[in-house]
């Protein structure tokens, strides 16, 4: 049986049981509060606290996909849940919630799993759609959110989640049974892959777009749940309905964002994502009622889906060689993104009575981000232009409009001998010949300033000494003002065609 065609919508039901067991405790607090008494900062805390080792621990499970396979850490990931969630079923007090909310922070943790694993399984023009669609196992803290708190009326709190014991144990088994056994393994040590990359400005400013939007959306599903209880008076069941269609907004929205990455420019997408967000930030901080809540949630829950499934098509571009500790690190950090902003939300609401300074905290790093965006697109554009000038057949050579070289590429030095560090910054008579005299080279510009170009048969020499005969093109290179700002030099050896 060929068992990789099943390992999509394995390792996708698989992050869907793992995120419904990472939001039980939101999910139920409005019950839970009931029994254990809880002030509004040990709310925060304990809702919080699943998103921990739900963060931290992405990092090592991406490593250990890349070494082991997905089938072996899914399965593990799972066993190590089953303890968690039975402690927390037999919770009477603070301290249990947080501990058992610790440990079940893996069901968070198993989402770098699948980003690492299921892209070995699909070519590079499909992984944003591929992650978005595994991206949607999102939708378990929506069924969750769904579920549970109707389930808490019928039967209790206590024994609600108790019945998450039984997806968790069979997926375990059908990750052991039908996972992957063959998966392609990189068995490279942990700090080898992250010197690699720390340095790499990119894992940071990803790192920081997902902190925002997987961010954005972790806080608003654990936090709206008790928030539109408390504030809106709605029932446990009401503000658990408009929860899931937050998050089920946002999850249907994923894999629509990695289809747009793979279709068209990523930054493009995350313009508006980030603008998106801005504007949500703002309404949010000024939104006395629900029908302007709403729409700033909803905003969120569509700029967060969208931005969720693009920067993982961003991943495996940047970092196809060390997807596996890269995807812990990002996805690390959209945890983390979940985990602070609950506790900021309660204290600003502590200090100042109202939440606008916390939401408008979004708004300012949405907007950050939305900067920072223009400048990697721009800077992609460059490096583009870059890396063509480089694997251009003909030799080049870029003056500016005094003739000092500015940039040369591969060709020119294995034509000229020269390496770029030293010709930049030198006037090109450095490969002067002495064959020709001063009028040939007048001629020569005298046509370049009429015509705005130059080409002919021209004798220079190689750094050698070595004198070689060559094909070259001047041409001006303008800017919107007509004003020449550099020329272009393109030249091939014509040495051996002559001989």
């Amino acid at each position: 049986m060929n068992l990789q065609k099943f390992q999509l919508p394995l390792q996708t039901l698989s992050l869907v049981v793992g995120f419904m067991v990472w939001v039980i405790i939101s999910a139920l607090m409005p019950n839970i509060k009931k029994d254990i008494p809880l002030t509004p900062n040990q709310i925060a805390l304990v809702t919080a606290v699943p998103v921990i080792l739900g963060s931290v621990m992405r990092i090592l499970l991406g490593y250990w996909t890349n070494r082991f396979g997905a089938r072996i850490i899914f399965f593990i990931s799972f066993i190590i849940i089953i303890f968690p969630v039975f402690y927390i079923s037999a919770a009477n007090s603070l301290t249990d919630l947080i501990v058992g909310g610790l440990v079940l922070g893996m069901g968070g943790a198993v989402f770098s799993i699948g980003v690492t694993s299921l892209p070995k399984y699909y070519p590079k023009e499909r992984h944003g759609f591929v992650n978005g669609i595994y991206g949607a196992g999102n939708i378990g803290t929506a069924i969750t959110s769904f579920t549970a708190p109707m389930l808490a009326n019928s039967i209790g709190w206590h024994n609600t989640v108790r019945l998450f014991l039984i997806p968790v144990i069979l997926f375990a088994l059908l990750n052991f049974l039908i996972g992957d056994r063959k998966e392609p393994r990189v068995n490279k040590p942990l700090l080898e892959q992250i010197k690699s990359v720390y340095r790499n400005e990119k894992l940071w400013f990803l790192s920081l777009f997902y902190f925002i939007t997987f961010g954005s959306f972790v806080a608003f599903t654990v936090y709206l749940p008790n928030f539109l209880v408390t504030n809106f008076k709605l029932t446990p069941v009401d503000a658990g309905l408009r929860t899931a269609g937050f998050i089920t907004i946002a999850t249907l929205l994923r894999p629509i964002g990695g289809w747009l990455g793979d279709k068209f420019n990523p930054f493009i997408i995350l313009l508006f994502v980030f603008g998106g967000l801005t504007f949500s930030g703002v309404l949010l901080s000024f939104s006395p009622t629900i029908t302007l809540y709403s729409i700033g949630s909803l905003t969120v829950a569509f700029c967060a889906g969208i931005g969720n499934g693009t920067i993982f098509k961003l991943v495996p571009y940047y970092f196809s060689k060390q997807a596996g500790i890269v995807n812990g690190i990002v996805s690390a950090m959209g945890g983390l993104g979940g985990f602070f902003p609950p506790l900021v939300l309660s204290t600003v609401f502590n200090i100042t009575g109202h939440y606008a300074i916390g939401f408008m905290s979004l708004a300012m790093f949405a907007l950050a981000s939305f900067v920072i965006v223009v400048w990697m697109y721009y800077l992609e554009k460059l490096s583009l232009e870059t890396k063509i000038m480089e694997n251009v057949g003909q030799s080049m050579m870029v003056t500016n409009s005094k003739g000092i070289i500015e940039k040369v590429n591969r060709a020119f030095t294995i034509v000229t001998g020269y390496q770029a560090e030293e010709a930049v910054g030198k006037n090109p008579n450095i490969l002067q010949s002495g064959k020709h005299d001063q009028s040939f080279y007048q001629k020569m510009w005298d046509a370049v300033q009429k015509q705005g170009y130059w080409q002919g048969e021209i004798w220079n020499k190689r750094k050698n000494g070595e004198i070689y005969l060559e094909w070259l093109t001047i041409s001006e290179v303008k800017n919107d003002a007509e004003e020449v700002k550099y020329y272009l030099g393109l030249f091939s050896d014509m040495t051996e065609q002559k001989s």
